[in-house]
């Protein structure tokens, strides 16, 4: 598979795993309560809605190009418009957070898991022509479950740990917001590419476990 294939093939699935990402967070929302994401129109996989112009395209094929460009040694991720969720809709505003905020993550390990068995299989079977674009859904997935985790606002991981807090405490966290987006860009330019030995790591560990 030529180099050109492979960095299209990545930004499709890179930008399909941030839609279900998101997709995910609005069909759970729906679930206990909130109808913000249905009635906004984003709980489709059309990518039409979803689409941000940075996260979604500008972002990714930088990386992507200068990932391929040392050897697939770089971290690929990006990011779809939020989907929007109003926590006071919720039957459960603690129960809610917490697991609206988690089902981005969840759905991002389970593509990273689906993506594991195919490979798995595909290797089984002497296929190894699609085996590079399932091992960047991989790493993909991974990529982006990771990075969501980090608890600095308003990443999912912070909701997660916010729900729970006590509310004031929580009201309190959650003000970090303002802060957080420096927060991130610091942590992504830093000399040490601590989210790249994190998702090597846990790529490591996710091979361990399926086998491969």
């Amino acid at each position: 598979m030529d180099k050109a294939t492979q960095i299209t093939g990545a930004i499709v699935i890179l930008l399909f795993s941030v839609i279900v990402h998101e997709v995910m967070h609005g069909l759970v929302a729906l679930k206990f309560g909130d109808r913000t994401a249905q009635n906004a129109g984003r709980l489709t996989l059309n990518p039409l809605p979803h689409i941000d112009l940075v996260g979604s395209i500008l972002v990714p094929i930088v990386l992507i190009y200068f990932s391929f460009l040392t050897g697939g040694g770089g971290v690929i991720f990006g990011w779809a418009k939020p989907v929007p969720v109003n926590p006071f809709n919720f039957k459960n505003i603690k129960k809610g957070e917490l697991f609206v905020s988690a089902a981005g993550i969840v759905a991002n390990f389970s593509l990273a898991i689906l993506a594991g068995i195919f490979l798995k299989l595909s290797i089984s079977f002497n296929f190894y022509l699609i085996a590079p674009l399932l091992l960047s859904a991989i790493q993909i997935n991974l990529a982006l479950a990771f990075f969501n985790l980090i608890p600095i606002p308003p990443l999912d991981g912070s909701k997660v740990l916010a729900s729970f807090l006590p509310t004031k405490l929580a009201i309190s966290y959650m003000k970090l917001e303002q802060y957080g987006m420096l927060l991130l860009i610091l942590l992504l330019i830093s000399p040490v590419n601590i989210l790249g030995l994190f998702v090597s790591l846990l790529t490591r560990l996710f091979f361990a476990l399926i086998g491969i």
